[in-house]
């Protein structure tokens, strides 16, 4: 099993990961994995899920983090289980499946995108 992070470590981390979620667009979405390829930690998708859970409730655009499936993994930590979901139709982002977004017509990818 892996431990966290120590928590000097992991605070820059996180803040890096917000700083990356608050320029997800609109109507697109990014992976966990994107996100942490990007700031150079190819293998800490599930930190920066850490990450997120610790900005539940703020103004951080979250809904749009999903796995590398497009999976709704995140719901959880929402005020319901269905307001990710919501909030993603709402902003036109299209499903391939039930709790599934089309990743290959909104997804936004990082390093392809910031510089």
């Amino acid at each position: 099993m892996m431990s966290r992070e120590e928590p000097e470590a992991s605070d820059s981390f996180y803040e890096r990961v917000w700083e990356v979620v608050a320029e997800i667009p609109r109507g697109r979405v990014t992976t966990y994995g994107d996100i942490a390829e990007y700031l150079g930690r190819r293998g800490a998708a599930r930190t920066v899920g850490w990450a997120l859970n610790e900005a539940a409730g703020s103004d951080l655009p979250c809904h749009r983090v999903v796995n590398r499936n497009g999976m709704l993994t995140g719901k959880k930590y929402f005020e319901t289980p269905h307001v990710m979901e919501e909030r993603l139709r709402s902003e036109g982002v299209a499903f391939a499946a039930e709790n599934r977004v089309d990743l290959e017509a909104h997804r936004w990818v990082p390093s392809e995108e910031l510089s």
